[in-house]
């Protein structure tokens, strides 16, 4: 579980690369885009302009490059060339991109449009949910103090954590160990070193945190049709805290939260 530097140090490179495809998506319309259309801009881009691989791709059978949820859909949202992206959607779009061997994998829930003050709230808080538990990264923390402030956060607001899916740890695999669950109790779990490289993606939802599966086999719906939002990062645990490898130009925490620190 624990990267060398020479290993670290090519993961920031994958991280920064991917970080780079969403400060592209940043500046598209997606309104009036189908889901499709989506996808293979991203594959382009990553390709052609970024000469890496959509890791995703092929992965468990996937034959897509990423996954789009789309309002009520949790997770692993299929591309579609018939899905149009409307005004007033929340999607969440998840990407993987692999360079030199080593994966990085973030996702963003995006605003389309005119976005009803509800749904903007969910997508808030789902962001600051991800802060505050990537704010307890450091060496000799627990995986449980991550969960723990994911999971107080969003029901201080309302919301509940979908505990069916969980970070995991990454680097030449996909999914590696650990499994970082998005709620837990403080000081409980697996203890952090220095050199652990994991995501933190918690999903929130509007309403219960029960899911279901489609037909399809892939996309993953709330229970009860409510809003679903989420966003995930690759952290990196260092000397006296994180690095946040997949870290967008410009973007800053949400919610500062308590001791929170960065490399």
């Amino acid at each position: 579980m624990v990267k060398t530097p020479d290993e670290l140090a090519l993961m920031r490179i994958s991280g920064r690369l991917l970080a780079r495809v969403f400060e592209m998506l940043d500046q598209q319309q997606l309104a009036g885009m189908t889901t499709m259309a989506v996808n293979d801009l991203v594959e382009r881009y990553i390709t052609e302009e970024l000469a890496a691989r959509p890791a995703s791709k092929g992965q468990y059978g996937f034959a897509y490059v990423l996954n789009c949820s789309i309002n009520d859909v949790v997770c692993h949202g299929v591309p579609d060339g018939s899905a149009v992206i409307g005004d007033g959607d929340i999607i969440n779009l998840d990407i993987t991109l692999e360079k030199n061997g080593y994966i990085a994998d973030s996702s963003k829930t995006y605003l389309v449009g005119e976005v009803a003050p509800a749904a903007r709230r969910l997508v808030r808080v789902a962001q600051e949910a991800m802060w505050q538990g990537i704010g307890r990264v450091r060496p000799g923390a627990r995986l449980g103090d991550i969960g723990h402030a994911i999971e107080r956060h969003a029901k201080k607001h309302g919301y509940s954590v979908v505990r069916d899916y969980c970070g995991h740890g990454i680097g030449r695999e996909m999914h590696e160990e650990p499994q970082v669950l998005h709620f837990g109790k403080p000081g409980r779990g697996l203890p952090l070193h220095e050199g652990m490289v994991f995501t933190i993606e918690p999903m929130i939802n509007q309403g219960t945190c029960r899911t279901l599966t489609r037909d399809d086999g892939w996309t993953v719906v709330t229970a009860d049709g409510k809003l679903s939002a989420q966003f995930e990062h690759t952290i990196a645990v260092t000397r006296d805290g994180f690095e946040v490898l997949t870290l967008r130009s410009g973007e800053k925490p949400a919610l500062a939260a308590p001791g929170l620190r960065s490399a």
